[in-house]
Parts: structure tokens; sequence; C-alpha cells
């Protein structure tokens, strides 16, 4: 690829960023689209804003950005969680870092880079018809002694990453603490989920959690609530919705309140009252979830797990972390989620039958993987001018065309790729979902994993492999010489990588601002909504932005010695990022859960990832060019790298797995002097109750649907 084709998606990209900006500044003005631009502040005020036109209303204004640069992490903590916190750091921590690698980079790799002829000379007048691999560690004589420049600075950018990773860690760490320590007594902080129940013959699942823990924890046990099969009841609850919404339409539009039925075509017969007609299906339903409720509190639907409720915290994690039964594959214990985090369709009631689930997860993620190849591979034909050419003959006037060329070679592979991206986060989710997990939180985290390592897998490796060795897959599969085959496919891909920050990196940190989704489907149900109907505000989808931006760290890390004129761009897609997340947190993403910052280890791993992957690049690119020296030095490398990484797992993660003896027997003793535990005991034993369980009261007419029926829907949460 040329300069020529890389300005050209630095300016259809620069064009289409400066065109959201003005839309996004005009578009959440205006009070038809509160849904989507504020609809945090929506859901808090539960009705929608009103105000008067004015002529400031199409003229865009950028007094948003002001608003988010001045938001404080305090204030970030108080407004979205601890984990929010967490994901804004992530964007400081990349900015920090690549500011310091930026300027190693850019005004000392590059100019070596230039300098060097072993691909051509780098040319000053006519600049955009240089090659983009003049700019890279490829056009470095081999044996020059102008490589230790890119040596030492591989040392001295690990060693700030290091360094930035430790205090990173520290801080968060510290925070996790203090928030705990800080935090009321909260219900989760009680209780423990345990399943693969073993009951006792001729007694049921709720007598057998009695007995068992009134026996091995007399003093300290509590309550119970057994977990009853009820997926049937979300069925009648989710089609109950459905009903009561069309007739709080119908209620609003008169002229659609009637239906003519007597033929096959709906033209000719009586008219009839939809209210009424939609009325007896709702009760009808109701009665039905009414039955299943019944049925579903026998015993006989008990399923083999229960939330048991203990006095203290240290009494919960002391449970937690013992071993219950001679078996551990019986009255398996884990730490309850908090109750609005509880994902109630999916309880495992096996061992084996939650480890079938994480088999056929694995072989499935494993497939897609697999089937992803092929728009990668499209991809990398697309850069590849002489092959489109023998595949595609009847094209071969069209790529004479220069601007055509830029396009396609500079702009269209990326822009592919983004779009079979965009269905990745939510296969992953889904995968993550039938894999066993009870809890949303740890069901996004498990997906934030499986997105990451496919996009790392599947988009840096098969795209680095694919476009040097796709000839030779067996050449792929064999890691004897692993650092060599990256050491010549990583910089060959250089120019891909440069475009693909730019185009997958700015546009979608844009369309996150601009919220095209949301706005297409708030369009089309415009007509059958109204502004005055309560709902929720979404939730950070972390499973796709967490990987995305630690994604665009790996390239920034290994390719900062090899090609460090992606780091430009790398600092405005993060600049770009710091701005528009905090704006997102303070107006459209409200916290649904809240994890306390667990997703920082998995930030951690990733950095030492990227950071051992750049020192097995740097040993094959000295042994390439030649200065096998300076290659075998670089071997302590990555060793004192993981040295450092096990120094962090032993100093910090365990306080992200529990927390401290320490600090639960404080906050208990905190508690004895609280007067209003009393109350809170009480609380906790209805806190994990099923929504689906709550009574629902009969409505008798179609008049009294609106009251009954809304209540039961708040409360089962639908």
């Amino acid at each position: 690829m040329i300069v020529s084709a890389l300005l050209t998606s630095v300016g259809i990209n620069t064009a289409l960023c400066v065109l959201f900006f003005a839309c996004y500044s005009i578009l959440r003005k205006q009070p038809t689209n509160f849904r989507v631009y504020i609809p945090r502040l929506l859901a808090a005020q539960g009705t929608s804003l009103k105000t008067r036109f004015n002529f400031k209303r199409l003229i865009p204004s950028p007094d948003w950005v002001a608003k988010s640069w001045s938001l404080s992490e305090d204030q970030l903590l108080s407004l979205s969680g601890l984990d929010a916190l967490v994901f804004m750091r992530i964007i400081t921590f990349s900015l920090k870092l690549f500011s310091f690698a930026g300027v190693v980079g850019i005004f000392v790799i590059l100019p070596v880079h230039c300098w060097g002829n072993q691909l051509q000379e780098f040319d000053l007048v006519d600049f955009a018809s240089n090659s983009l691999d003049v700019f890279t560690i490829s056009n470095v004589n081999s044996g020059s002694a102008w490589l230790w420049i890119h040596f030492f600075a591989v040392y001295i950018v690990t060693g700030f990453t290091c360094l930035l990773l430790f205090y990173e860690y520290r801080y968060i760490a510290s925070k996790r603490i203090s928030y705990f320590c800080s935090s009321k007594p909260q219900p989760h902080q009680f209780t423990i989920l345990v399943h693969s129940i073993r009951a006792s013959s001729g007694c049921s699942i709720s007598d057998s959690v009695e007995s068992f823990f009134k026996e091995l924890h007399p003093s300290t046990y509590l309550s119970h609530v057994v977990i009853h099969r009820t997926n049937k009841i979300r069925s009648l609850l989710s089609k109950a919705k459905g009903l009561y919404k069309r007739i709080i339409q119908l209620r609003s539009d008169p002229t659609q309140q009637k239906y003519k039925h007597g033929d096959c075509f709906g033209l000719f017969g009586q008219k009839d009252d939809l209210i009424d007609h939609y009325g007896k299906k709702l009760e009808d339903i109701e009665q039905n979830v009414r039955l299943e409720q019944s049925e579903a509190s026998l015993a006989g639907e008990e399923s083999r797990a229960a939330f048991v409720f203990f006095k203290s915290r240290y009494a919960a994690a002391t449970s937690f972390h013992l071993q219950q039964s001679v078996n551990p594959t019986h009255w398996i214990t884990e730490p309850a989620p908090e109750p609005r985090d509880i994902y109630w369709p999916f309880f495992s009631e096996s061992f084996m039958r939650k480890w079938i689930s994480k088999l056929v997860v694995i072989v499935e993620s494993t497939l897609f993987t697999i089937l992803f190849l092929i728009p990668v591979v499209i991809v990398q034909g697309l850069t590849n001018l002489t092959q489109l050419k023998i595949l595609f003959p009847f094209l071969t006037s069209i790529l004479t065309i220069k601007f055509v060329t830029q396009v396609i070679t500079g702009y269209l592979p990326s822009l592919i790729l983004q779009m079979s991206l965009k269905v990745v986060p939510p296969i992953m989710r889904l995968l993550s979902t039938i894999q066993g997990y009870i809890s949303h939180s740890n069901i996004e985290m498990s997906a934030c994993r499986k997105v990451l390592w496919f996009t790392v897998w599947n988009v840096f490796f098969a795209t680095v492999f694919s476009g040097s060795v796709i000839d030779h897959l067996s050449v792929v599969l064999d890691l004897k010489d692993l650092a060599g085959k990256l050491a010549v496919g990583v910089p060959a891909q250089a120019s891909f990588f440069i475009t693909y920050v730019v185009t997958i990196g700015w546009t979608s940190i844009l369309s996150e601002l601009f919220q095209i989704i949301p706005l297409i489907l708030s369009l089309i149900k415009r007509p059958f909504t109204r502004q005055e109907d309560e709902f929720e505000a979404p939730s950070m989808a972390y499973h796709r932005d967490v990987p995305r931006v630690l994604f665009f760290g790996l390239l920034g890390i290994t390719y900062f010695f090899l090609a460090p004129l992606i780091l430009p761009f790398l600092l405005v897609y993060f600049c770009l990022a710091y701005i528009i997340f905090r704006n997102q947190f303070i107006n459209v993403y409200a916290p649904k859960y809240e994890t306390a910052g667990k997703y920082w280890p998995i930030v951690h791993d990733s950095m030492i990832f990227s950071l051992v992957l750049m020192h097995i690049i740097a040993v094959g690119i000295f042994a390439l060019k030649k200065l096998s020296s300076a290659s075998g030095w670089m071997l302590p490398l990555p060793v004192l790298t993981l040295l450092f990484n096990e120094y962090c797992r032993k100093r910090f993660l365990p306080i992200f797995t529990a927390y401290s003896a320490e600090s639960l027997i404080h906050k208990d003793r905190e508690d004895q002097n609280d007067t209003s535990m009393a109350d809170f005991y009480d609380k906790l034993v209805i806190a994990y109750n099923d929504p689906a369980l709550l009574p629902i009261q009969h409505s008798s007419n179609t008049d009294g649907l609106l009251s009954p029926l809304l209540s039961s829907v708040s409360q089962s949460q639908l």
C-alpha cells in the first residue's frame, strides 16, 4: 500500500468523524431523540423532557465535550460505579503508554526506518507515492547498527509499561477495597449459591438444605431459598408484557381500537373492541401464570440449587471457600451475585451438566472461529491487486483507476472486516449464556474473554499468516519457528493494521457516540410508542467494548517499534474514546450490576500477553536482520515480564477473587452496632425470591388492567 491510499482512508474517516460530530450535536438536542441520546436522564425522571423550540437546536455545539472533559473520577464512580471507572482507566492507561511510546517511535525509530534502503529509498519530493513499507523496520538494512535503537526501545517501553501496570493494578485494588469498606450491607455479601444438592431419601430439597447447613454451620446459618424451575412461567409473562403494551398503545390511539371479523379477509363482519379482545387473552394468560406458579412451588419442581443466607459476611465467605461435602461434585458452593445481577433462566442442576455445557461451548467457539477465517481471507485478497485481477478479470479496467484502487486497498478491507466483527460479541455472549453462569456479570466477563481472544487469534494472527503464508497452511501450524514467521508476517501487515485503526477504530467510536442502531430502532418504533411510556436506560456492553480497546492496545504495543506510524492514529482513537465514553456514562448507560473492578485482571493479562508477543517478534526480527547478539539479549526480557506478571498475580489478584478476612470481620463488627441489621436480615431472606413466582392479581375487566398488570410487570422485571 502506498501513502496516498492511506491518506484516502484517513480522509474518508476524518470526514465521517466530522459528520458524526455535527449530526450528533444537532440530533441530541431534538426532544424526539432524547430516548436515544439521554435515556439515563429520562429513566431517572420517569418522563420525557419537554423543551421549547429554538434555532439553537439546529446549530452544532461542542458543549457536551466540555461537560465530559470536566467529569472527575469521584463523580464517575458515584455515577456509574467502579466498573465504569476501570473501563476509563483502560483508556487513560493506553493514552499514557502510547504517548510515551509515540515520542520514542515517531522521533527516534521512524527516522531510522526512512533512512534505510533495504526495500526502497524514501522519496521526500513525491511523498504520496512512497510505500508504507518505507516507514517500517523492513526498510532497515540487515546487520545495521541502527537496529540497536529498536533493541533499547523495546526494553524501555517494556519497563515503562510494567511500571504503569503495577501502578494501575495497585490503584484499582485499593479502590476495590475502599469500595467494599464504604458500602452498606449488601445481600450478596451474606449469601452463597449451592448447587448439585443431594437430597435425603423422603425429604425435599428445601428440607435437605436446612438440615445440612444447620448441622455444619449451626451458629451462623440464617435461612435459604430453593430455586424452582420457572421457564414456562417466564414465557407466559413475556406474552403478558406484549399484550399489556399493545393495550396501552390502543388506549392512546382510539382510531385503532376496533377491528372487523367474520370472514377470511376481515373486510366484512361485525366490529369488536380490540381492548376487550386483548384483555380477555390477558386474563387467560394471568390464569395460566397462577396455575404454573402453583405447580412450580411444589417440591417436585425444585431445582437442585439454593441461595443460602448467613448472619455475617465472614461466615458466608468461609462456607464458600470450604469444601462442604466429601464428594467434591456435591454441595458445590460459589459466591452469590447481586439480586439484580442474577440470570434466572439458567441454573445448572449437576456438576456433570455444567461440565458438558462447557465442552459444548468450547466446540462451538472453535467452529465459529474457524468459519470466521473466510471473511479474513477475503479481506486479505482485497489488499493484493494482483490476486484481484486474477480472480476477477472483469475488474481489470476498473482497477486501473487510481482512486478506486486506493479505496479498495486502503478502505474497503477494513470496512468488510468491521462489518463481519459486528456479529462476534452477541454470538459470544449467547455461548457464555448457555455455559452455565448464573449472573449477567459472569456472562459478560466470560464473553469479554471470548471476544478478546477471538479477535487476537482470528484478526491479528489470521491476518498476519494469511498475508504471508496463505498458500502454506501447514507452516502456520508448525510452531517450531514461530518467532521467524511472526518476524516476516507482522511487518508485512503493518499497512493493513494502520488502516484498520483508522477505519474500525475511528468510525466505531464515533458510531458509539451516534448510536446508529438505537437511532434506527427508535425511528421505526416511534409511531407505535408514546414518549410518556416508561423504559429502562441501556447498560454498557463491556463484552463488546473492552476487547476492542484491548486489541488496539495490542496493536500499539506490537507495532510501536515495527511501524511507529500507527501510534498517532491510535492516540487519536483513544482521545476520542476518552471523551465519548465519558459522555455515554453521563447520558446513556446506567449500571445494571457491579463487579467492583473484576475486569482489570483481564486487562492486565492482555497487556502482559501483548508484551510477550512483542518480545517474540523482536527476537525473530533481530535474527532475520542478522543481528544475532541483539536477538540473544532479547531473550531475558519475556522471562522478566512473566516474573513481573507472577508477582502481580500473587500481590493483587487475590484481592479481586475474594475479600480478606480482615476486611470482612471489620465490616461485621461495624454491623454489630447497627440497629438496622434486624430489618436487613428480614429483607435478606426475600431478596433472592424468583421474580417469576411473585403473585399476579387477576384483572376482572379491561379498565382495571393498567394498575395490577403494571405492578406485576415491574415486579417480575419482564
